[in-house]
């Protein structure tokens, strides 16, 4: 049986995932709930196997293939000593309080992306995963779903293979305990504006948002892709992989993406 030509013509033009090499993944910033769900995912997969993570401070890693870098916080990052990987992996999640190995690891402040992505560069890094936290309501519906801010067109320009942003809500910081009383009748008005937010822009837990990353990593063409807070919310309300797929590798006229390929 001959085989359809438009379907052939379908598949030629059928985008494909990135071959970046993934005989290693550099993680900056495996802190907080999201950065340790996100590192555990990866190294259950057991798709890397070496894994490094960038630490301010020597410690002996509980998760196996997982070793430690400690970078030299005093300098410039562009001064750091490089190593070698074909996945980068960048998280903005600050260590959680009471949690002594996350307080040795090393946590990026946003500010530090276009430096930080410029030596994973150095690396041999070809395919770069950044998950952003993002504030409800703070940014228009046409840059939640592209490039937000210089920092990120900056790094879309560098040349990687392939660049994934994930812009995931956040939930509203606690307030301190010591809060005057205006500053906590500030926190509770903001909370009632809260329940005014779309479902769709509600935090999602950290676990389907560390599979959302590691299913796009696997899928995503090269270019850059920006996964706009909806989309991730889409993803965890059933089949992630699915939801990815579609977005990333979608059928002539069968879906209608929620975030738009940069």
């Amino acid at each position: 049986m001959s085989a359809d030509p438009l379907q052939a013509l379908r598949a030629a033009n059928r985008p494909q995932p990135s071959h970046a090499p993934r005989q290693g993944l550099l993680v900056a910033g495996a802190t907080g709930t999201l950065g340790n769900e996100v590192l555990r995912r990866m190294v259950g997969m057991q798709a890397h196997p070496r894994v490094v993570v960038l630490a301010r401070e020597a410690m002996t890693p509980a998760l196996r293939p997982v070793s430690v870098m400690v970078v030299p916080t005093d300098k410039a990052i562009g001064d750091w000593p490089l190593t070698q990987a074909g996945i980068g992996l960048v998280m903005f999640d600050p260590p959680r309080l009471y949690y002594d190995r996350e307080r040795a690891l090393w946590t990026p402040e946003p500010g530090d992306l276009p430096a930080l992505a410029q030596w994973m560069r150095g690396c041999g890094v070809r395919q770069l995963g950044i998950v952003l936290p993002h504030a409800q309501g703070r940014l228009p519906d046409a840059l939640k779903r592209g490039l937000a801010s210089l920092d990120e067109q900056a790094v879309a320009a560098m040349g990687f293979d392939s660049v994934l942003i994930v812009r995931s809500a956040r939930k509203a910081a606690a307030t301190p305990s010591g809060a005057s009383f205006l500053e906590k009748t500030a926190a509770w008005m903001l909370s009632i504006v809260g329940f005014m937010v779309p479902a769709s822009e509600q935090p999602v837990r950290a676990a389907k948002v560390a599979e959302f990353v590691d299913k796009a990593l696997q899928l995503m063409p090269p270019g850059t892709h920006v996964a706009a807070p909806e989309l991730v919310w889409q993803a965890a309300q059933g089949d992630v992989g699915a939801v990815v797929r579609a977005w990333l590798q979608p059928q002539p006229a069968e879906y209608t993406a929620k975030s738009t390929h940069a």
